[in-house]
């Protein structure tokens, strides 16, 4: 059975242009065997990663009345509290049997993205008397920004363009962090009973922090389940929906779902970034083959978002 993969990313901060290249060849072969990889050796510390798992436990270890006072119903950018069983991202199924917070790069409500009612922009809602747990949201929010853009310059070199081929679409990218607990699921639970439903991602990236717990599977391309575990110090890398319409289907998101039967409270927090909101897809030229038509036809961030928001959340 196949495994994902794990990748040394140290090579990415050198100077040297032929070691970021040898990092980009491993991310090129993962990307075309399933869209996931582990990620180790990046610059973000053990601390970062411990701080933001503990700020995770303790906020879902609220009443359930104070997480609603940031409710994420009320915010128009979708941030806040996530309700259990907020959402489902796999049709036929329960509501996942999870919970989240979720917070962004911070506008207000006069930026003319928020007044023009651009998807998951606006101001970040936060727990009152809770500041330093806010920092650590805050600086593990910028510090994901960084890593996420080293990703893309990786992603770029694999494509055979110029590391900065996608500094455009990244300008004011969407950037989200959130939070999800998810509770042990019943022993007897029905095969519709998800953690988080089949789904792929809908963005560009997303760089996901596991605790120890383990529950992540990844289709693979012969309809079988992989497992993929956490990895100490590690992260794990997939690539969202809007990879492929930028790479003309080279490049494809890959189907994935969370299953906890540990019999232990599971917490983890991805980081989604999406490009820009009013960014156009367009096929990236070394990925079309001479005479080829491009797939997907143009859409941009915000339209593709939409639409898949509207397709997973419940009334």
């Amino acid at each position: 059975m196949k495994t994902i993969s794990s990748i040394d990313f140290s090579g990415m901060y050198s100077d040297s242009l032929a070691d970021r290249k040898a990092v980009a060849a491993e991310i090129r072969k993962a990307c075309l065997d399933n869209g996931f990889f582990y990620l180790t050796n990046t610059d973000i510390a053990d601390s970062e990663r411990h701080a933001i798992l503990k700020a995770a436990e303790f906020f879902f270890a609220l009443p359930e009345t104070e997480k609603l006072k940031v409710n994420k119903e009320n915010s128009r950018a979708g941030r806040g509290y996530e309700r259990m069983g907020g959402q489902r991202l796999e049709a036929g199924t329960k509501p996942d049997l999870k919970e989240g917070f979720v917070m962004g790069t911070h506008l207000p409500e006069d930026d003319y993205r928020v007044v023009a009612g651009w998807l998951q922009h606006g101001p970040n809602v936060w727990p009152q008397g809770m500041d330093d747990w806010r920092f650590i949201l805050e600086h593990y929010h910028g510090r994901m920004i960084e890593l996420a853009r080293r990703v893309m310059a990786a992603i770029a070199l694999s494509l055979d363009v110029d590391e900065t081929y996608f500094d455009d679409a990244l300008v004011d990218s969407i950037a989200t962090i959130r939070l999800l607990h998810y509770p042990p699921q019943s022993r007897t639970a029905g095969p519709d009973e998800r953690g988080a439903g089949a789904h792929t991602d809908w963005g560009a990236i997303t760089i996901l922090l596991q605790d120890g717990v383990g529950g992540l599977q990844v289709r693979d391309g012969e309809d079988r389940w992989i497992d993929a575990p956490p990895m100490d110090g590690a992260f794990i890398v997939n690539l969202g929906d809007l990879i492929p319409r930028w790479t003309n289907g080279l490049y494809r998101s890959t189907v994935h779902r969370v299953i906890n039967r540990s019999g232990r409270e599971r917490y983890s927090v991805p980081f989604f970034f999406d490009g820009r909101g009013d960014y156009v897809s367009a096929p990236i030229p070394s990925c079309l083959s001479e005479g080829e038509a491009p797939k997907f036809a143009p859409l941009s961030v915000n339209e593709h978002l939409a639409e898949m928001f509207r397709s997973t959340e419940l009334s």
